[in-house]
């Protein structure tokens, strides 16, 4: 398994509340599962992505990834696994106003240090793999919700991560655009057998993922009836066990 998570709590303080945003998360990911996470607000949702890649750490359990206690890992190892492993793809998209779109995609590797002209071709070929070859030399504003999305996800891909984790990454888009970006990271999941993690509110989203699990004040619940799928998912399709 890539991720075994046991008895996984997340509580923080607010103000002189204590809130539990995790209550005991019991979970397992296989390589190369497209998982989609849904849940009513505040359920913890992305309390688990956080802690999925890295950005936070329980305070109770344990979340192993590829073996490795997140949890006790030092900083330094912490920040080497979110640079190498994975790849985060935002509601709001995140691109710097200023830089182009393949500047924004570029801007991935510098903290790697890569050379400027391997930079610039690694960049472009993440861009024409979302179907941005000739749109590099754009500002963000230049963009439409759907094509900045790409460049999120391009930038995601640049690093060729192990894991892709999305925060509601159609959420801010028209339905015709949020079919284009799932089918596109659909079609890259087929192709490069990445992990996919993505939260989300849409069930129509969450239908195209090989496993839904759900999310109830902290813990792994079962699927509300009226979000149980009615037709094949992608497992389905191609016989991906799970």
């Amino acid at each position: 398994m890539l991720y075994e998570l046991t008895d996984v709590a997340k509580r923080y303080t607010q103000g002189r509340k204590l809130v539990e945003a995790l209550a005991g998360v019991d979970l397992t990911i296989a390589d190369g599962e497209f998982i989609a996470v849904q849940g009513s607000t505040g359920s913890g949702k992305t309390t688990l992505l956080q802690l999925l890649g890295a950005l936070d750490r329980p305070t109770g359990g344990r979340t192993l990834y590829d073996g490795r206690d997140l949890g006790k890992l030092g900083e330094g190892d912490l920040a080497e696994l979110r640079s190498h492993a994975f790849g985060f793809i935002f509601q709001a998209f995140n691109l710097i106003p200023t830089f182009t779109a393949q500047e924004n995609v570029e801007a991935a590797l510098v903290p790697w240090r890569v050379a400027g002209d391997e930079r610039r071709t690694r960049a472009r070929s993440a861009l024409a793999r979302v179907g941005l070859a000739e749109r590099g030399h754009h500002l963000p504003s230049e963009l439409s919700g759907g094509e900045q999305q790409r460049v999120g996800i391009a930038r995601a891909l640049v690093r060729e991560p192990r894991v892709i984790l999305g925060d509601e990454p159609t959420g801010n888009l028209d339905e015709r655009t949020r079919d284009d970006i799932i089918g596109l990271l659909e079609s890259l999941w087929r192709e490069r057998g990445q992990t996919v993690v993505l939260v989300t509110h849409d069930t129509w989203v969450a239908s195209r993922a090989s496993r839904r699990i759900w999310l109830e004040d902290g813990r792994l619940a079962p699927l509300p009836e009226e979000d149980a799928p009615e037709h094949a998912t992608i497992d389905d399709e191609i016989g991906l066990h799970v």
